[in-house]
């Protein structure tokens, strides 16, 4: 007997505290623990800015313009990475920022995921004409770029005439469904051959029920890891199109935003730019590395 069909054979209960003990184990993961605290910072920054925020990210000081950060010899001791061509606070707007990237990031991801596991399970599943309609489909989105699709759609859709976070969440959200679609697509394919999905049709049980009590549950982990390695992406993608001007608009703060205004003063005032590109970086960063450790935690063939 094969490995897939011994393994729906172990008793749940020992599936699952096997699958917590290696939950409990990132602290014992030095990959898992950097991902997760660099996770966790964006997500108190954004869910807490109004109280972490030292000063008011709108609020313009036209003397204290363009101040160095706090360590620098002409910094300001109350503003600890200065401040930008306003005199506003850059610590404060960075926090502010992480607002946009984590809720963009998140719903973004959502909106891709429902379509994608959605489209992946009915072209695994049912197969034939319509798995060869939305096959080719897929095909034709994977042939064009990310970015580039996402600049198509806002050009149309003219994201970049208002604030449109919603807009610009939806944009993300359906040009990213491509790669939900074309993993749960795979992952079908080779759930539905298995013995305990051929007896629950042997038996008589219902296609639908098939598909949510035993095709789903057995491509969840590649969905939740494949949801947490996306959210990079589309944080990316959202400070791309911030960067160019087809994002959410002023007053609205975004990291991309905030790297658009710095760029004229890259000679004179470095620190404009640099720390909005760190913030990108290390809530990127902690993304993918908790997407990894998430992938080895869920992976089946370490169940014990």
């Amino acid at each position: 007997m094969s490995q897939a069909t011994t393994l729906p054979a172990l008793p749940a209960r020992r599936k699952n505290r096997s699958t917590w003990r290696r939950f409990a184990s990132v602290t014992r993961s030095p990959v898992g623990m950097i991902g997760l605290v660099l996770v966790l910072i964006a997500l108190i920054c954004a869910f807490g800015a109004d109280v972490l925020a030292p000063h008011d990210p709108a609020q313009i000081n036209v003397r204290g313009r363009l101040l160095p950060p706090a360590w620098d010899a002409e910094g300001d001791p109350t503003y600890l990475l200065g401040t930008d061509q306003l005199g506003r606070d850059l610590l404060s707007r960075l926090i502010h920022g992480s607002r946009i990237s984590v809720t963009v990031g998140v719903a973004g991801v959502i909106v891709s995921l429902i379509i994608g596991v959605g489209l992946g399970l009915l072209s695994g599943y049912v197969g034939g004409f319509i798995d060869a309609v939305i096959s080719r489909v897929l095909d034709t989105f994977m042939a064009i770029p990310f970015i580039l699709l996402a600049l198509a759609v806002v050009g149309a859709l003219g994201v970049g005439e208002g604030s449109g976070l919603l807009t610009l969440i939806i944009v993300l959200g359906i040009t990213g469904w491509v790669t939900f679609a074309r993993v749960v697509r795979g992952e079908v394919l080779a759930v539905k051959q298995r013995e305990y999905v051929e007896a629950a049709r042997s038996i008589g049980q219902r296609d639908l029920w098939i598909v949510l009590r035993h095709v789903l549950p057995n491509v969840t982990a590649s969905i939740i890891v494949l949801s947490t390695l996306q959210i990079a992406t589309v944080i990316i993608a959202e400070s791309s199109l911030s960067f160019l001007g087809l994002g959410v608009q002023p007053p609205s703060i975004t990291w991309g935003t905030m790297l658009a205004e710095g760029r004229d003063h890259l000679a004179t005032s470095w620190w404009l730019a640099t720390f909005p590109g760190i913030a990108i970086s290390l809530t990127v960063l902690g993304t993918i590395l908790l997407g990894d450790w998430l992938r080895d935690v869920l992976d089946p063939r370490q169940m014990t």
